[in-house]
């Protein structure tokens, strides 16, 4: 098994969310014996945010590729050819503001292309990333996932959505949540990582 854990917390060991990642891969690495792990901290090697440069890239042909498309595009063939050779993803992801933390977001704008990971047809979009299984390890300081503050999270539902749309739709949610919350924090990292079933 080929595992590609990414980090996108600034907060090193402090970071809930990176606690539960690792207790995820763990258990994998448990589960399956000489398995291979990538991790790539998107905080210490960020993904540029897209500029015109990185747009054009995508949409020049390889072979029309001037010097400067072909070192804007590297980050992403990189990115993508990562992608493709794991079998499992992890994907750690603190609540900022209700979303994902920008870091997260670039390293997706790099992977999101058309004709490369998903295509357009008569039939409509195509996820072109297949038979992966995604594990996403969020934390928040309140509770997102049921209550009055579920319509505020918008971490797991646009994840699902973007990878669901690049073909990975086989994705289980772990969350570190309440962990602002005096009747929660001392027990909710505890509380994900028990709940990790691999």
């Amino acid at each position: 098994m080929k595992i590609l854990h990414l980090i996108s917390s600034p907060r090193g060991e402090a970071s809930f969310s990176i606690k539960l990642g690792n207790a995820i891969v763990e258990k994998l690495q448990a589960s399956n014996p000489g398995s291979t792990l990538i991790t790539h901290d998107l905080t210490n090697t960020p993904f540029p945010h897209l500029e015109e440069v990185h747009i054009n890239s995508f949409f020049t042909p390889q072979e029309n590729h001037t010097a400067e498309f072909s070192e804007a595009i590297k980050h992403s063939n990189e990115a993508i050819a990562e992608l493709k050779d794991a079998d499992v993803i992890v994907i750690g992801a603190p609540l900022y503001n209700f979303g994902i933390p920008s870091t997260l977001k670039a390293w997706i704008d790099h992977i999101a292309r058309a004709g490369q990971t998903f295509s357009y047809s008569e039939k409509g979009p195509e996820g072109l990333v297949k038979n992966k299984k995604v594990y996403l390890a969020i934390s928040s300081g309140g509770v997102y996932s049921e209550g009055p503050m579920k319509p505020y999270d918008f971490t797991e539902s646009y994840l699902r959505s973007v990878l669901g749309f690049m073909g990975m739709t086989d994705i289980t949610t772990y969350r570190a949540e309440g962990l602002s919350i005096p009747d929660l924090k001392d027990v909710a990292l505890d509380k994900a990582i028990e709940s990790i079933a691999i």
